[in-house]
């Protein structure tokens, strides 16, 4: 399962949690209450998680991509540097989006 979708459903779980919770809020049902909102913050932990592992894999990719830059640069490969920025932009994307 991605990184997306495992925060889409930790957003999903948080939002049921959230509705759950007003429900029993609005009725009076303080365990409803409760639970809704036990529901709420285990999905915001799912997200939570989802945006760490997307930053580890950000950081991988960052890493491996200036390896690669670097290498075509003591090769004089202009190509493998090339691609290699732009592995090494598109880790740091990846990480800058999951903040």
């Amino acid at each position: 399962m991605s990184t997306e979708s495992k925060r889409g459903e930790g957003a999903a779980e948080e939002l049921g949690g959230t509705i759950k919770k007003v429900a029993g809020q609005i009725i009076g049902n303080e365990q409803m209450e409760a639970e809704g909102r036990a529901k709420e913050l285990k999905g915001e932990a799912k997200q939570e998680a989802a945006k760490a592992a997307a930053r580890t894999e950000g950081k991988l990719e960052e890493v491996v991509g200036a390896v690669k830059n670097r290498i075509g640069a003591v090769l004089d490969n202009e190509q493998m540097q090339a691609e290699g920025k732009v592995k090494e932009l598109k880790g740091e994307a990846k990480q800058k989006a999951n903040e």
